[in-house]
């Protein structure tokens, strides 16, 4: 449990870019470096994180926290006391920091140093939010061509036509999740490809 807390704490302190900034960290420590969850797992609980209310980070953490004890013990109890130690030591570093910074901040934020700190973080964010875009680009989402060429091009089609409404034709984006969803049902559950 040190460990669950050490690993979160450190994406915690060093995630920036909100929860999908942290999505590539948190698959990076969950399933690459630490074993403790398999790449579809990984998956479901993000996509079961954005489904949920809450931030996707912390979402993802009380999770992954839950999934890692979990299948390390098989006790329901322990995998709770995971989740809740992963999601406080997430949370842990930003309640600190912003209790320690909030006034020095708020005196300094005009000042030409702290906006060049923000402008050097910038393309940080920019390649985390990146990262998290490209991991659930997996095959557990899109499938392969060659896996299953019907369930690919169907994937990549609902992707493809829902970022080029959201992006070019400015539509809500609540409304194309829920277009994108109808469209997923309509071609894997009654149209199904043999």
């Amino acid at each position: 449990m040190l460990i669950l807390f050490y690993t979160f704490f450190i994406i915690g302190l060093f995630g920036f870019g909100g929860g999908y900034g942290m999505l590539s960290l948190i698959q990076h420590e969950v399933v690459k470096s630490h074993h403790w969850l398999s790449s579809a797992e990984f998956t479901n609980i993000v996509a079961i994180s954005q489904m949920t209310p809450g931030p996707i980070g912390i979402n993802s953490a009380t999770y992954c926290g839950y999934t890692a004890m979990y299948n390390a013990t098989g006790n329901h109890w322990i995998g709770i006391a995971g989740s809740i130690i992963a999601t406080s030591a997430l949370v842990l570093p930003s309640f600190v920091l912003m209790i320690l910074i909030s006034r020095l901040f708020l005196k300094h934020m005009q000042s030409p140093l702290v906006q060049d700190v923000f402008k050097m973080l910038r393309p940080a964010v920019v390649g985390l939010l990146a990262a998290a875009t490209l991991l659930l680009c997996n095959e557990e989402n899109f499938s392969s061509p060659t896996a299953d060429l019907y369930h690919f091009i169907v994937s990549l089609s609902i992707f493809l036509v829902t970022f080029v409404s959201i992006k070019f034709f400015r539509i809500n984006p609540i409304k194309m999740i829920g277009v994108a969803a109808l469209a997923g049902l309509v071609f894997f559950l009654l149209v199904p490809m043999a």
